[in-house]
């Protein structure tokens, strides 16, 4: 095949994933969320990752232990999943389960039971898009992709063609049952993460890792 037309050909394939990737589901305030009536948007979140959130003055210094619940894939009619099938919901809700687990035991001990300076995890897993196999990758090596996805990578935004997560964390006192931060986010790999566009379920999962370590963040 003559070079300048597979140029052409990979330009086009470039163009129509870049319109693709414009298309971004944007999260929602879940009505079936409990803590949803106390969400409001938050403004001083210029990445778009957190569109919702309340919290409170909390010293989480004095909190050394956590119950994580099993993760909640939520079933409201304002679900973001698309036509992921179940079993990919499944497995996304089962590797947050890992990730968050692993991520919390670098800063608590891991417990069952409610107790003094114990706080309580809740995830629901509320949205996810699946990666758009094959031109998901190559949109990042045409010549009109990788523009596209180096100006994205630069103000922390989607690539083309790219998967994202979306979930809810609720964060209570763990004796008393008291909200003390839930948040709304949705995460999704670098724009030139590579090794994240290969695979279905690759860029969800490395945004629930994205977003495990942004918690971590945040209770330190």
């Amino acid at each position: 095949m003559d070079s300048s037309i597979a140029m052409r050909g990979l330009g086009a394939l470039a163009l129509c994933a870049i319109a693709a990737g414009c298309a971004t589901v944007t999260p929602v305030p879940y009505s079936e969320m409990a803590s949803s009536a106390y969400m409001a948007p938050d403004t001083s979140d210029q990445s778009g990752r957190v569109p919702y959130r309340y919290s409170t003055s909390v010293d989480w210094r004095t909190y050394n232990k956590v119950i994580l619940e099993p993760v909640v894939i939520y079933r409201g009619k304002d679900h973001q999943f698309g036509d992921m099938s179940d079993k990919d919901r499944a497995t996304l809700a089962a590797y947050m389960q890992t990730s968050f687990a692993d991520r919390l035991r670098s800063r608590f001990t891991l417990v069952n039971v409610r107790g003094p300076n114990t706080l309580r995890v809740r995830l629901t897993l509320t949205g996810a898009v699946a990666n758009t196999p094959v031109l998901g990758t190559l949109s990042r090596f045409d010549v009109a992709g990788a523009v596209y996805n180096g100006v994205q990578a630069a103000r922390d935004g989607e690539g083309t063609m790219t998967g994202s997560v979306i979930y809810g964390v609720e964060i209570f006192d763990a004796p008393s049952s008291r909200l003390l931060s839930a948040y709304v986010t949705k995460q999704y790999p670098n724009a030139y993460d590579i090794k994240a566009s290969v695979g279905a379920l690759a860029a969800a999962t490395t945004g629930i890792d994205k977003g495990a370590d942004a918690l971590i963040a945040q209770l330190n």
